[in-house]
């Protein structure tokens, strides 16, 4: 019932000519990863990605170990970069080659034309933001704890908030044209759905995150080709008693989703991908017990990640049904915690080479893992105050 693939031989391969040692959206100060024409699968002609959700300043501060209340203590470092889950995002799947579009809303302050110029010039398309005359832009204070190689972000959202009347028709329909694929990163709910409509109308596939529960977020979901979550969120929404009972349930009550997968931080990731073919008089077999299979074929002695995948079967789970698909399961790289700097933004990192993934083709999780499969971990495209560039999932 199993088969394991590792390593995979089209693997993303980044050459890294130093250290990345400054924010996201500032070139001068940014070193980029060298990505050779051996090192990525070729790009499609057509490579357009059309992205709705949050933008923002991000005020990074590595501290030796989070402060108890009422402690007054020092920053080891501090830096101020772009941020925001749709912006890392996309700016991965840009210097990844892909022709991003993003649809946001800053304020005419001086952080928000910061937001704008550094997007453009990593290559991003902001010419569909909406900037308002008063208000402010979105900004988060990021604390980040060498101690436990954690992170906490005390976000302010921008004002006035995003509302649809403010996307013409005329500047949806333009976004939309030409666009491959449409991404949503959970804000901006009552814009991102109005776009989904439209995206929908022209058969148009389409990521949802899930990060946690939010206003609107099930209208998004009903519109999902793919979906990607956080640890968290598959339990949560479904109320299901485990992580594949959950993805399963997703499966079952979103007809239009391809594939979903679930992050989980050092743990790796798993995905529940459907069946196409059918397949009906596949073996049936319980998920969790088809999970605990997969994982002890994992080979603990690898530090590189990899993928262990099941044949197409028919899944299920006592009390929430069945369907016929495959189980994945991919492991993270081993980091030494020595080597382990900050983690901050790597899971955008990880959409935007989904993305790309899927961009290339690649609709099965196998494909998908070998452009995920950086060495040098996505997290350093584009956030910062790595010394050694680290995939987290």
């Amino acid at each position: 019932m199993l088969s394991s693939l590792s390593p995979f031989t089209n693997a993303i391969s980044l050459n890294l000519v130093s250290s990345f040692s400054s924010a996201r959206f500032t070139p001068s100060l940014f070193t980029r990863a060298q990505m050779s024409s051996e090192s990525l699968p070729p790009l499609p002609e057509h490579r357009i990605v059309l992205g709705c959700g949050s933008v923002s300043v991000d005020f990074l501060a590595t501290v030796a170990s989070y402060p108890n209340p009422d402690d007054k203590i020092r920053s080891t470092s501090f830096k101020v970069q772009g941020g925001g889950n749709a912006g890392n995002a996309l700016t991965c799947t840009a210097r990844l080659g892909l022709n991003p579009r993003l649809i946001s809303k800053v304020a005419s302050d001086a952080q928000g034309k910061s937001i704008l110029e550094e997007l453009e010039a990593d290559g991003v398309n902001t010419s569909f933001f909406i900037v308002s005359e008063e208000g402010n832009s979105p900004f988060t204070y990021v604390i980040v704890d060498n101690q436990t190689k954690t992170r906490t972000c005390i976000h302010t959202p921008g004002y006035p908030p995003l509302i649809p009347e403010e996307l013409s028709q005329s500047s949806l329909l333009s976004a939309v044209n030409g666009a491959n694929m449409v991404y949503f990163d959970g804000r901006l709910h009552e814009t991102a759905l109005v776009i989904a409509k439209e995206a929908a109308s022209k058969n148009i596939p389409i990521l949802v995150e899930a990060e946690r529960k939010r206003e609107g977020l099930d209208d998004l979901l009903s519109f999902a080709s793919y979906a990607i979550c956080s640890a968290k969120f598959p339990q949560a929404w479904t109320g299901a008693p485990s992580v594949p009972s959950a993805l399963l349930s997703m499966l079952l009550r979103l007809p239009n989703l391809k594939f979903v997968i679930v992050t989980l931080g050092e743990d790796g990731c798993i995905m529940m991908e459907r069946s196409v073919d059918g397949a009906s008089d596949a073996e049936e077999m319980d998920v969790q017990s088809l999970l605990e299979s997969l994982k002890e074929r994992k080979d603990e002695s690898k530090t590189i990640p990899t993928c262990i995948s099941s044949v197409v079967t028919k899944l299920s789970a006592n009390g929430i049904g069945t369907a016929i698909g495959r189980l994945f399961i991919g492991t993270a790289e081993k980091i030494p915690p020595s080597e382990l700097v900050d983690t901050t933004g790597a899971g955008d990192a990880f959409i935007g080479a989904l993305v790309y993934g899927i961009f290339n083709h690649s609709t099965s999780f196998v494909s998908i893992f070998c452009f995920l499969k950086i060495r040098h971990a996505l997290g350093n495209m584009f956030i910062f105050n790595f010394q050694k560039v680290v995939t987290s999932w």
